[in-house]
């Protein structure tokens, strides 16, 4: 395994500081584009090369059954049972099955067929999909001097991350814990057991992710397959023992449901939006299967084994309401219930893996684009280069999963808190991909605001009605968010800060060698300063030139851009530039889903006429250790968050895979 923690700090650089823009939150911000340490981030051309995933269509469709509809393809073991329980007295007799269904319906084919596969699909940036590359695809189409609006794209996708970290816990929660309980449908005694039961299971999966997922992967496409043909051909046998359910079809069963329901159409909505959950991940898992794919697997059997399953549950209610308590168990024969909770049971937990696959996308994604500290990330594959796995993530989330089913102890009360964050979420995506519209696809503002004006008319009611959840639970999701988005508004800030302070010692390049009229000693071999600006000598290069009175016969000034792209080109890596006096620069362009490799960038430096002998190469690190100022910018609580996440950085060195043995750290303390 290649192990390779995420962008590096400016708490790292005396040897040359980072420099990361002015903070998006305060006031006239620069353009957010964030640079640390020797990594800056920069606008890309149009001739940088995207990923996209090849191999034949059927075999990638099959590979996003296993990890793309893991999430929604799990929404019916409790969807149809909450709306029920939540519509109360008004939910009885067949007009309120019908209409039930139909909301179910049309939420699917307008949320996530229309919205997701047809439209923000088409916003491929350079292959890869998410949040965060939607706010960068809409970030980068703007004008230059639009700062402000540039400022507020990139607050919407940190909200937006926040809000995917918050619902990443309760997917894997609310998932293994709908799946575990169809135990009591075939024993009810066996109640007692469904927690411990789920815990097991969510443990041994959060164990099993530093092995990667290319062990099991190969299995998670026919599994689900198989879980699709399944729920599709269940929901057909109890369809044809009541065809007339096929009426919900007709949106006037919603519109009358909802009339009936009068106030509590909100609170049947917070239970409908459990049917989309998971539609995001069509847009974020887009750069591992390509749109394509996506597409047909959604529209060739994810969509009809849904829409048949529910109205299936649809028709057995019809026929035996007595069965809402375990609805989705209900309609297989007794003698197949074992088999159907050990399917089902598989199916959430690959469900989970998803979830905790994009936390480890998105955390890579953020860590490249300066809004976390670098983390250790261990490539898990030698050809997938999406299979990642992030320690700290993952512990972290296996407790905040673990701690969730033990406190709510059913899935019936996750769903009070399940649905706010995804509606958040989704609301944002229609937002940037609204902008989208207008400046890259150019659509005309008026049809561009119209269309998808009309899709977040329905993400902010379905994000109202979970918003009546916040008592009952839905209130763990935003507070999970909220502090994601303090830790990452107080990292920003910080960066922001000790730049600033670090300038202040800065010499320009140009004064330096003009200086050097008296050269001081120089000794054979190259000496590597990593540098977020290749126009100021590195501190590390003055310190050392101050304490050692020595310099190498060959000086390079190493300095690696993070481009608004995915991946960058191999014949695009590098650039060098002589400036005399032994005097070099080095610009190494990576991609916001790539990691830095200094050494196989220097490697490369050959084609352009300078030599690289790594043996006779020494790679000078700066190290700064912050102490708090009595009077900081930031706030005692600021202060703190920025001075502890900077302490449990990743080194820098293994960052860049920097052998330990060539590498060279100075220190010094900064006020901050």
């Amino acid at each position: 395994m290649d192990q390779t923690p995420g962008a590096p700090q400016p708490t790292d650089s005396p040897n040359g500081n980072g420099r990361p823009a002015t903070d998006a939150f305060a006031e006239n911000a620069r353009p957010p584009l964030l640079a640390e340490d020797a990594v800056q981030h920069a606008q890309s051309d149009q001739t940088d090369e995207g990923h996209h995933p090849q191999g034949p269509i059927g075999v990638l469709a099959l590979g996003a059954l296993g990890v793309v509809y893991g999430d929604i393809g799990t929404s019916p073991l409790y969807t149809m049972r909450e709306i029920f329980h939540h519509a109360g007295e008004a939910g009885k007799g067949q007009s309120a099955v019908l209409g039930a269904l139909s909301l179910v319906f049309w939420a699917l084919i307008l949320t996530v067929s229309v919205k997701y596969l047809v439209l923000i699909l088409r916003a491929d940036n350079r292959g890869e999909g998410g949040v965060l590359a939607l706010a960068r695809l809409a970030g980068n189409a703007l004008p230059p001097g639009a700062v402000s609006r540039r400022a507020l794209i990139m607050l919407l996708s940190i909200v937006g991350l926040a809000l995917f970290f918050g619902d990443a816990l309760i997917t894997p929660a609310i998932s293994v814990l709908s799946a575990v309980e169809g135990i009591q449908a075939a024993q009810p005694g066996l109640e007692p057991f469904v927690v411990p039961g789920a815990v097991g299971i969510l443990a041994a999966l959060f164990f099993f992710q530093s092995r990667g997922t290319g062990r099991v992967g190969r299995l998670f496409g026919p599994v689900m397959l198989l879980w699709f043909v399944v729920l599709g051909t269940t929901g057909l046998w109890q369809v044809a023992t009541n065809p007339q359910v096929l009426a919900a079809i007709d949106p006037r069963y919603a519109i009358a449901f909802t009339s009936v329901l009068g106030w509590k159409t909100f609170v049947v909505l917070g239970a409908v939006v459990l049917a989309v959950t998971g539609g995001e991940a069509l847009y974020a898992d887009m750069g591992h299967f390509g749109r394509k794919p996506i597409r047909l697997a959604w529209f060739g059997l994810v969509l009809p084994a849904l829409v048949l399953n529910y109205f299936g549950q649809g028709a057995l209610l019809l026929r035996q309401p007595s069965a809402l308590g375990h609805l989705f168990f209900e309609m297989v024969p007794h003698w197949s219930l074992i088999p159907m909770i050990a399917l089902s049971t598989a199916a959430t937990i690959i469900a989970s893996q998803a979830t905790i696959s994009g936390v480890f996308s998105l955390t890579q994604q953020a860590i490249q684009l300066g809004l976390l500290p670098r983390m250790t990330i261990l490539h898990t594959s030698e050809t997938a280069i999406g299979q990642i796995y992030v320690p700290r993530m993952n512990w972290l989330q296996m407790a905040g999963v673990i701690t969730l089913v033990i406190a709510f102890g059913s899935s019936s009360n996750l769903a009070a808190a399940y649905g706010i964050a995804v509606t958040g979420a989704m609301t944002i995506d229609a937002i940037l991909a609204c902008v989208v519209a207008i400046l890259i696809w150019r659509w005309h503002p008026l049809l561009a605001v119209a269309a998808f004006g009309a899709l977040m008319i329905i993400d902010l009611a379905f994000f109202s009605a979970t918003v009546l959840k916040i008592p009952d639970g839905a209130w763990f999701p935003l507070l999970m968010a909220a502090c994601t988005w303090y830790l990452i508004s107080s990292w920003r800030r910080g960066r922001a800060l000790l730049y600033e302070q670090l300038q202040g010692s800065s010499l320009p390049v140009e004064a330096f060698l003009e200086r050097m009229e008296r050269a001081p000693l120089r000794v054979a071999g190259t000496a590597v300063f990593m540098t977020g600006d290749v126009s100021t000598v590195p501190l590390a290069l003055l310190h050392n030139l101050k304490h050692n009175k020595v310099m190498h016969e060959r000086v390079i000034l190493m300095h690696v851009l993070t481009m608004d792209v995915p991946r960058v080109a191999e014949t695009r890596r590098v650039e060098v530039r002589r400036l005399g006096k032994g005097f070099h620069t080095v610009v190494a362009r990576y991609g916001f889903m790539e990691q830095p490799d200094v050494p196989a960038a220097l490697a490369r430096c050959r084609l352009h006429g300078l030599p690289y002998d790594e043996m006779q190469t020494s790679f000078f690190l700066g190290r700064e250790t912050l102490v708090p100022s009595a009077r900081s910018p930031l706030g005692r609580i600021r202060q703190s968050i920025f001075i502890g996440l900077s302490t449990t950085a990743a080194a820098t060195k293994v960052f860049f895979r920097i052998p330990p043995n060539r590498a060279v750290e100075l220190g010094a303390q900064v006020e901050i």
